[in-house]
């Protein structure tokens, strides 16, 4: 392999790298948890706080979202029950807050994540 085609390839790989890094760091923390617990994370753009609460077999996911940038996306909490199940409340334009509230029966685990969509 030649060197500028070597120069050129790391040059590539870099940018790869960087991008997914980036990507990464756009999203808010995960929260894999089990009962009780909680999080308020806080992203460029977004914030939100959410609980997890416990009764027999199921788990209650509840709280807020909110968009915090006027940027044409949305704020939205991505949320996956132990039982496979899925909920993904948004918040679109600056200042507009959400509630939600969302129960999974068979799993006492859901993993929620902010992010802009």
């Amino acid at each position: 392999m030649s060197a500028f085609r070597k120069t050129v390839m790391s040059a590539l790989s870099t940018v790869v790298l960087a991008g997914g890094i980036a990507f990464g760091a756009a999203a808010g923390p995960a929260s894999a948890a089990t009962c009780p617990s909680s999080a308020s994370p806080k992203i460029d753009g977004a914030k939100a706080g959410w609980s997890l609460r416990c009764s027999g077999n199921s788990v209650t996911v509840s709280g807020w979202l909110e968009d915090t940038r006027m940027d044409g996306k949305c704020a939205v909490v991505r949320i996956n029950a132990g039982n496979g199940a899925y909920k993904a409340p948004k918040a679109c334009s600056s200042g507009v807050r959400e509630q939600f509230s969302y129960t999974f029966n068979g799993t006492k685990s859901a993993q929620a994540r902010l992010a802009l969509a």
